[in-house]
């Protein structure tokens, strides 16, 4: 057995089923061996697309997704979709194929230091100099990635060291990693100090960040937040975590959040942030959630707390280990009138659109959209305009959504959708994106008809760079820089250069109509939307 047979065997023991990847003659053993194995194999068209794809894949399933490049160009082109999933906390294994062990440093043919490249956006990475060290790294690195504050971990290995022999092949059962030992369960004091504090206030709040979703606490939480009558907000990430429609539910946060959900924040006595790391899109004056209130931060990562915005009470750990003891706790929370205090804040503070009747309304297209799709669907939002309409009107019921939150990473909802959907091949995914983004992952429509992949796919069309106008709008008094979008494809003709059923809404007549043909066809469907260049998201 060779290192690039042995690295086949470690995947198959972690259970991994479909790689995305683009091979070169640096990872070249590692696919040969990959012929002899039934895990499936995913021809990328872009090597950023591959870890966007992977990390669609770890989201549906949490287990980490794998993508698999070769050197130099092969792995900086990767970087970005690490980065993106490094920012999000999403769990990945990237394997890069690397040159020979003793070429490392003379700067030959598409050699990079990529270990050293991403530095800043991994969990670890390894360098693999000895072939019977795969299965040890292999094991470290599955543990690493989908542990405590879960990341991508890079495993650059030589050409040599894949096609050496290795002398005997053993997965090991176990980790034992004397330096990294995540905190997982929430210690005791701390929660009978939180529980006091839920028993004195009168204007609690839990909002919700990814790390909900990440630890698979969400129902937990929401049994929580039920049985004790607490309103929930979200950051984006935390979208998902309670059905958009529950009446405990207030919203996302932020700044392009709504208003009344930062208000209940901002207004609360008692704030529980909870897998949130209170960046500056959901907090952006983080005095603001610290004054004349009692802030609980929990979070499995300790870095994480105290960092942006000082805490009454620091609790560490996994949100589903927390929530479970909270729910064991006896205590009464009083907050009935706080909740109608919010009732009426969500009423008075509800969004008033005037949208062009000549245009699609995004907003009220993506709540028919999102309305009609089925139960458990997945619906990916792309970056940009489109994304905060996503956010802000988007109808989850008992599926997903998906984003680039931390990074914020153009391109990203076609690829991810593709890794959803190979997860979850029975469940309904659509990609939402606008005509800036779609044009950063079009190349992908060939890997969905090449693999099969039958993702739909909305472009939300307004011929710019729609945040980024927006933003020129109210900055720079309608100076517009390098935002317009002329000379993009005829969406129409490039469906049918790719095999893929094509519709067009021109404006909110058809509007049913055009969504019901959208979902009821089993085959990738693309649909572009006509946007009124002038529409803005505030």
């Amino acid at each position: 057995m060779i290192g690039a047979d042995a690295i086949i065997k470690c995947l198959e023991a972690e259970g991994v089923t479909t790689i995305f990847g683009y091979p070169g003659v640096a990872i070249c053993p590692f696919y040969n061996s990959i012929l002899e194995s039934d895990i499936r194999t995913v021809l990328i068209r872009t090597e950023q697309n591959a870890a966007h794809a992977a990390s669609g894949v770890a989201r549906m399933t949490d287990r980490p997704g794998v993508c698999a490049v070769t050197s130099g160009p092969g792995a900086t082109n990767v970087i970005t979709g690490i980065a993106t999933a490094f920012a999000d906390s999403i769990p990945l294994i990237c394997i890069t194929g690397q040159v020979n062990s003793e070429l490392l440093g003379s700067d030959v043919f598409q050699e990079a230091d990529i270990t050293g490249a991403v530095e800043s956006f991994v969990k670890y990475s390894y360098l693999v100099k000895n072939v019977n060290d795969i299965p040890r790294i292999f094991k470290e690195a599955f543990y690493i990635a989908n542990t405590g504050r879960k990341g991508p971990v890079l495993i650059d290995i030589p050409i040599d060291i894949q096609n050496a022999v290795i002398s005997k092949f053993k997965y090991p059962d176990e980790v034992s990693l004397r330096t990294y030992k995540p905190t997982v369960k929430g210690h005791a004091v701390q929660i009978k100090k939180v529980i006091r504090e839920l028993e004195k206030a009168k204007r609690p709040i839990i909002c919700a960040g990814g790390g909900v979703l990440l630890s698979q606490a969400e129902n937990d939480l929401r049994k929580f937040a039920e049985e004790r009558g607490i309103p929930v907000v979200s950051t984006m990430m935390g979208i998902g975590v309670m059905p958009t429609d529950h009446p405990l539910y207030f919203g996302m946060v932020g700044n392009n959040g709504k208003p009344y959900a930062n208000r209940a924040m901002n207004e609360s006595d008692l704030l529980i942030m909870v897998g949130a790391r209170v960046a500056d899109r959901a907090v952006s004056q983080p005095d603001l959630i610290t004054r004349d209130k009692v802030l609980v931060h929990i979070d499995v990562d300790p870095a994480e707390i105290g960092k942006n915005a000082g805490p009454t009470i620091p609790l560490v750990g996994d949100a589903k280990h927390i929530f479970n003891d909270f729910v064991k706790e006896e205590f009464v929370c009083s907050c009935e009138e706080w909740l109608k205090t919010l009732e009426t804040y969500r009423a008075d503070m509800m969004p008033k659109r005037r949208p062009n009747p000549d245009f699609v309304d995004p907003a009220a297209f993506i709540a028919r959209l999102s309305e009609k799709m089925e139960e458990n669907a997945v619906y990916v939002a792309d970056v940009g305009q489109n994304q905060i309409w996503s956010c802000g009107y988007v109808k989850v019921k008992g599926g997903k959504f998906l984003t680039s939150g931390g990074m914020g990473t153009m391109g990203y909802s076609i690829p991810a959708a593709m890794g959803a959907k190979v997860a979850a091949p029975d469940r309904q995914v659509v990609a939402v994106c606008g005509d800036g983004s779609f044009q950063m992952s079009m190349m992908e429509l060939a890997t969905m008809r090449q693999h099969h992949i039958p993702v739909k796919i909305v472009v939300l069309k307004n011929n710019f760079l729609g945040m980024v106008r927006e933003y020129q709008h109210y900055t720079y008094k309608d100076n517009y820089s390098v935002v317009d979008l002329s000379g993009s494809p005829d969406l129409e003709k490039l469906a049918e250069a790719y095999g893929i059923p094509f519709l067009r809404l021109e404006n909110m007549e058809r509007c049913d109509e055009v969504i019901g043909e959208f979902l009821r066809d089993d085959r990738s469907v693309l649909l572009e939307c006509l946007i009124d260049p002038m529409d803005l998201v505030k």
